[in-house]
């Protein structure tokens, strides 16, 4: 399987599993029961998960702790950053690109649990995503990121 379609794979099957969490318990708790009950989601499909990841800098060449961690990281490939807030802001996209950006992975996921309707909480976000080679089996050129 390529990278593309295995991170597409990963991101798909993690939405699932935050859809089905949504539906469970709905909006209105804080984003630790909703991280909790991902792990546990994400995990009961198979999925490795590393919670509260420690993110370091480098900075000159040099590892500094600065405090940063991601919310989840899933099959050691993609970043998911749990919200339960009002709106997402652009803060939070800047975020998670600088989080792509330190860690060297190419995709993200932001999920805002504070909505009525999951997809509308939901931001896919990437960073040097592959991209899809045109092939004579699917017939299209290469997307653009």
């Amino acid at each position: 399987m390529e990278e593309r379609e295995r991170l597409n794979e990963i991101t798909e099957r993690i939405i699932g599993a935050a859809i089905a969490v949504h539906r469970a318990l709905g909006p209105g708790l804080l984003e630790s029961a909703y991280e909790a009950c991902l792990v546990f989601e994400l995990a009961e499909r198979g999925l490795s998960v590393e919670q509260q990841k420690p993110l370091p800098l480098v900075y000159k060449g040099v590892k500094v702790e600065c405090g940063y961690r991601l919310d989840l990281l899933v099959e050691g490939a993609v970043i998911v950053e749990v919200k339960a807030v009002d709106e997402l802001a652009p803060i939070h996209d800047a975020q998670l690109l600088s989080y792509l950006k330190i860690s060297g992975c190419r995709v993200a996921l932001l999920i805002n649990f504070n909505v009525r309707v999951l997809k509308d909480g939901l931001r896919r976000i990437v960073n040097r995503f592959p991209e899809e080679k045109l092939t004579a089996e699917n017939g299209k050129a290469a997307e653009e990121n």
